[in-house]
């Protein structure tokens, strides 16, 4: 049997590679991502001092700290049986758009969107941002910049500092607005919703309107029919910051809607032995092995996953482009591989409206931004990251010190459906052995779609990750050797 290795996998949040075997007619037998690196924030969690985690687990990645912040800042929130004023919960929220907005630029512009706008099949070295901008022109590779810029803008601005924000507290938040400040948000805001909507022209042109790339976007190698999971307001409206986990099935319908502080009642998490990443599951159908359908327990999240989960967006022009979308599939749920893509345009759409909504609120310059905490027992606090639902649960001692910590994490999440993902491309594009640098990017694109971030997905509780340690004197002779968990 043949192996194929891509080590390492790129344009990506982490670090991976993909193992493929080939049977002897040279058809892929399976396929693996497989993640090496690891994170032990869990169990370095214990013993800390409650206040300090928002801090501590936005350090687990610098693409999504902000969500790991508020993730952990709403669990301080539940621990310490806190409800923020009213005008915390919208600069939060604000903030968090913010985020989004930076986040979703950086996909479609720097790491998923070369594989359309230059081409799947492109050479390597101009499927990049600098490729893209060869296509789209300088000018508009300034507006990807400045519009980039303005999301990190407005973060540091409420959050303290554009990449590790430090305003989260049990609560509420740290800092509020100033007249001066909201004005300057505005503009930034205003010019978003209109780069926004310039993105999602350039998608209609350059992939929807290429009859080549939406039959690749609609095949079975890049489908999946699985559960989709993400946070719905109170009218199952998409939503990001806050509202109730939202679960439907493979046919559209609603599976489970729940508390985030009950989701070890519907979340379990399955092991494997040749990654370091986790996989949920659905509990009430089970693990069943990497499958899809309605008898298999893994379910989507991320930009298509919340927008099968929900019931549309609350803002008009995002709402417009979600049931546009909808139409172009024939209807719900959409099991697309590749349509993350837009669904994820589509939501910096929506992030773009909710902040000039949020922005032009005129108590969000409320001076009433934290309420006064209780005594510590056990938080869960959820949100959308980017790349999906993430949990944060934190059990806190009388002391204000963490007893246990337990993360979910979005790509940990998408777990499951990236591996099959990878797996499903790999046998749809390699056939009879023959294999080129192209052909390979159509297997990448399978992961790419779902904007992964490793760093933040791979985890140990124990924290006995196999290690070898040497040390050498000062002539560089071996003095000393420790090894743990491996074979020597």
């Amino acid at each position: 049997m043949k192996t194929i290795t891509i080590d390492p996998i790129t344009r990506l949040e982490g670090h991976g590679k993909i193992s493929i075997f080939l049977n002897d007619a040279g058809d892929v037998e399976n396929a693996y991502l497989q993640i090496p690196e690891l994170r032990g924030f869990e169990r370095f969690a214990q013993g800390r001092r409650a206040e300090d985690m928002p801090q501590i687990t936005s350090r687990i990645c610098g693409v999504c700290p902000v969500a790991h912040h508020f993730a952990s800042t709403k669990a301080l929130d539940a621990a310490f049986h806190v409800d923020p004023p009213s005008a915390a919960k919208k600069l939060r929220e604000l903030l968090y758009c913010g985020y989004i907005i930076y986040d979703h630029i950086l996909h479609f512009y720097f790491l998923g969107g070369p594989d359309f706008v230059v081409g799947p099949d492109a050479p390597a070295a101009k499927r990049n941002i600098l490729g893209v901008l060869e296509k789209v022109g300088l000018d508009v590779g300034k507006d990807v910049i400045k519009h980039r810029a303005y999301g990190q803008k407005i973060t540091a601005i409420l959050g303290g500092k554009a990449t590790h924000p430090v305003c989260g507290l049990p609560g509420g938040v740290s800092k509020g607005l100033s007249k001066d400040e909201v004005i300057e948000i505005k503009d930034m805001i205003v010019s978003c919703v209109g780069f926004a909507q310039f993105t999602l022209k350039v998608f209609d042109d350059v992939v929807l309107s290429n009859k080549k790339y939406m039959e690749l976007i609609c095949s079975d190698g890049y489908s999946l029919k699985t559960y989709n999971m993400g946070l719905v307001d109170k009218h199952n409206k998409m939503n990001f910051y806050d509202g109730k986990i939202r679960v439907t099935d493979p046919d559209g319908g609603e599976f489970a809607l729940f508390d985030g502080k009950e989701y070890t009642e519907y979340i379990g998490e399955h092991v494997e032995d040749w990654t370091y990443m986790k996989y949920p599951y659905l509990k009430k159908i089970g693990w069943h092995g990497l499958h899809d359908g309605k008898n298999s327990g893994i379910y989507r999240v991320g930009p298509l996953g919340r927008l099968n989960a929900s019931d549309g967006l609350a803002t008009p022009l995002a709402e417009k482009e979600y049931k546009r979308m909808v139409e172009t599939f024939g209807g719900k749920p959409i099991h697309s591989t590749l349509a993350f893509h837009w669904a994820r345009l589509i939501e910096l759409l929506y992030a773009t409206e909710r902040a000039k909504e949020l922005i032009e609120d005129p108590k969000i310059t409320s001076t009433h931004i934290r309420n006064d905490v209780g005594a510590p027992s056990e938080g869960v606090g959820v949100v959308e990251a980017a790349r999906g639902t993430l949990i944060h649960h934190y059990t806190v001692d009388s002391h204000g010190l963490i007893k246990k910590a337990n993360l979910v994490v979005a790509t940990t999440n998408n777990a499951g459906a990236i591996t099959m993902s990878v797996r499903d491309a790999a046998k749809a594009v390699i056939k009879g052995g023959k294999v080129d640098e192209g052909i390979l990017n159509h297997v990448e694109m399978a992961f790419r779609a779902y904007d992964p971030c490793f760093g933040c997905a791979t985890h140990t509780l124990p924290g006995g990750m196999p290690m070898v340690v040497n040390i050498y004197d000062s002539k560089k002779q071996l003095y000393r050797r420790f090894s743990r968990g491996v074979d020597e």
